[in-house]
Formats: structure tokens, sequence, C-alpha cells
């Protein structure tokens, strides 16, 4: 995929030199004012991290994405980003200011600190609870192909992670355990009410505009006053203070570790880690990504999804991502990358078998925790768009 741009440019940095944390503090950081707001030199981000950085034009007039050479790429003016292998999106773009290139004061402490070292984000890693969160239900079929729809695919991931997280020793928790709709706003509330959890989104992708289009990607929740991936408007003066939450950091550290994973596991394309105010991510209080296992809408990869040992590839790569993020606590190393999960030979882990009529803890905690009356039937509601579902309006003070 080529990526159009006014003029490119890419910076290096090597990444053996990560816990090479040289004496920097604050009092060191060279703020610079543009139009009110804090950005820092490349250069300066740089020597924070202790980390050699390069700064060289690329060929011509385009990125090519799928040839990565450098821990960290990007462009100038623009929000794409490719961190370790993965890509990723700033909150603002990079800009030129007298020769040099600067990146948001929020980029470095949203964007690139828990990238680059989740490890060292405080109260990373705290998991007792896995909330696994099957897409749509019921009346809300989510995205349709001629072999299924959404809601079935994502239940069927959801059922054999379950398996593969509690051989772990992890309690989970679904937030629904057949073929019904729960609400947005009930999902989350599950959620925030167990106890060390995290929340994990499953869904299926679909498009009206591109039937090529195919590849992961991974939400967290959009931070205070900046843009959402999809948003147009990217300039810090064209935003609100719109709220975000005290996991922000956490919720992206949860995305990388899931994400380098799948990446790793299962040779799809890389549409990368990105932003949004979906009901389910603006709600929870808990660390939460949102994660879209491919297109049901292109034919190639509508038909591995619906392929259920595919299905049980992409809930170990999930499983494997979870553990990862559960290490940073104990390990307080970085995370596994695409690179590290490719130069292994050991097969992906076996996906467990589900009986019927296996027991459903979870329906009963979640009907004591809402009540029945909080589940509408199709009769109740009327059936929604496949992406109405997710989205809800951005939150204005």
């Amino acid at each position: 995929m080529t990526i159009p741009m006014k003029r490119p440019v890419v910076i290096g940095l090597v990444i053996v030199c990560l816990m090479s944390y040289h004496a920097f503090g604050a009092a060191d950081w060279q703020i610079i004012k543009v139009n009110g707001h804090d950005y820092l030199t490349v250069e300066n981000i740089s020597k924070f991290y202790g980390l050699p950085a390069e700064v060289v034009p690329a060929a011509g007039d385009k990125v090519q994405t799928q040839t990565v050479k450098n821990p960290l790429e990007f462009v100038s003016g623009s929000r794409e980003v490719i961190i370790n292998g993965a890509r990723s999106w700033l909150c603002f773009p990079l800009i030129e200011q007298d020769g040099k290139f600067l990146m948001s004061r929020t980029d470095v402490a949203k964007t690139i600190e828990p990238l680059v070292r989740p490890h060292r984000v405080p109260n990373v890693g705290n998991v007792e609870t896995v909330v696994l969160d099957p897409g749509h239900g019921g009346h809300d079929k989510g995205a349709v192909c001629r072999y299924g729809s959404e809601k079935d695919f994502a239940l069927d991931v959801a059922r054999k992670l379950r398996g593969l997280l509690q051989s772990k020793g992890l309690r989970v928790i679904m937030t629904r355990e057949g073929d019904y709709f729960v609400p947005l706003d009930v999902r989350a509330q599950i959620a925030n009410a167990a106890r060390d959890s995290i929340f994990v989104s499953i869904h299926f992708n679909a498009t009206n505009d591109d039937p090529d289009a195919t590849g992961f990607e991974i939400f967290s929740f959009t931070p205070r006053g900046a843009p959402s991936t999809s948003d147009s408007a990217v300039t810090p003066t064209s935003l609100s203070m719109q709220a975000g939450t005290v996991v922000d950091n956490q919720s992206l550290a949860l995305s990388v570790c899931i994400y380098h994973s799948l990446l790793g596991h299962i040779p799809e394309f890389d549409r990368g880690i990105k932003r949004a105010r979906f009901a389910v991510l603006r709600l929870t209080r808990v660390p939460a990504v949102l994660i879209e296992g491919g297109f049901l809408t292109e034919r190639g990869e509508s038909r591995l999804i619906a392929n259920k040992d595919w299905r049980g590839k992409l809930a170990a790569a999930i499983s494997v991502g979870i553990e990862n993020y559960r290490a940073l606590a104990i390990k307080k190393q970085p995370p596994m990358l695409v690179a590290d999960y490719r130069r292994q030979t050991k097969p992906t882990p076996t996906e467990p078998v589900i009986q019927e009529g296996e027991l459903k803890e979870a329906d009963s905690s979640l009907m004591d925790l809402i009540g029945n009356s909080a589940f509408a039937s199709p009769q109740q509601t009327s059936t929604p768009s496949q992406r109405v579902s997710l989205e809800s309006a951005p939150i204005i003070p």
C-alpha cells in the first residue's frame, strides 16, 4: 500500500537501545510553542529515550509501508507512524518548523511512550479478569457475508478465547454467551464491575467503499482533547476538550501487546493501532480495546473468517497478546514484537473444544449484575445498521 504525502521523512531509531535510559529529567524537555500548543523536536525525544535518531528523505513522494527498516518511521505532515513493525496513528501530524521536525507533547505522552515502553506505564498488566465482548448479537447481526454474520463469528472466537485464557489462570466473563443482544452500556458495566479487569471487544469489519479492503486493526479510546484516527479535523485549535479516561496509556499498552501477536501469528494486512470513541470504549473505566479481525466484505478474507480453524488461530493470537500484557507487570520488559513472533517456530496454541451444554457462568453473573430488564428484545428495539450500533457521538462538555 502506498501513502501519498507532501514530504516524506523517515525517523530511524535503534530498538536495541530502548533500555539505555539516560538521566534525563523533565527540566531537559525543550518545549516549543506552536499556535499556543506544546511540541518537542524529534532530536529532543531521541535524547530522552537514549536513542540515536536519523532523519532522511524517502525516495519519491510515497512511503511503502510493507517494508519496515527502522523501529520508528513516520512522515512529515502525517499522523501515520510505524513503530517496531506495526502501523499506528499519532493524535496530531508531525510538523516542520525552522528545519526541525516537531511532535505534539500529547503524542509523546499518549502515543510514543505507551507504544515504545508499555512496560513502564503505571499499573500496567494488573489483570485478574478478562471481559470478552463478542460484538452484536440477537437482532443486531453486524456485518454479513455469504458465509454468515459477524455476531456468530465473534461469539465463536470469544468462546475459543475463553478456554485459552482460563488455561492460563485468568477469570473470564463473557458479555454474552448466546445469540441475544446486549446494550452497549451494559457491556461496559460488566467490565467496570469486575476486579482488576480488562475489556476485549471482538468484531469483524465491513465497508461499502472498497470491496478489496482487508486486514486487522485495533482500537483504544481517544485521549482527552485529541481527534480520533478517522477524524478529518486534526489541529489542536479545532478541538474541544473531549473527555478521556485515566487508563488511556494502559489501553494502548494492551493494544500493542495484542496487535503484535495478531500480526506475528497471522499474515494479514496491517491496518494499524488506532483511536476511536466507540461507546464500549468510552463507557469502560478499565483498559479496553476493540479488535477488528478482518473484512467480511472481501471475498477471500470472508472465507478465512468463516473457517473455524482460522478463527481458532485468531483466538490463540489474541490469547498470547493478553498474556504478554499481563507479563508486563512481572517482567518489566517490552513485550514481544511482530519480528519476534515471526522468528519463532513453535506452532500456534491448540484451541479448546467447546462442548454443547457447557456451564455458562457468565450468563448468571451478568444477570445478577444487570438484571433481565436491561436486555432489549427485537420487538423493543429497531434493527440498527451494521456500523451505527458501534458508534456514538463524541462527548462535548
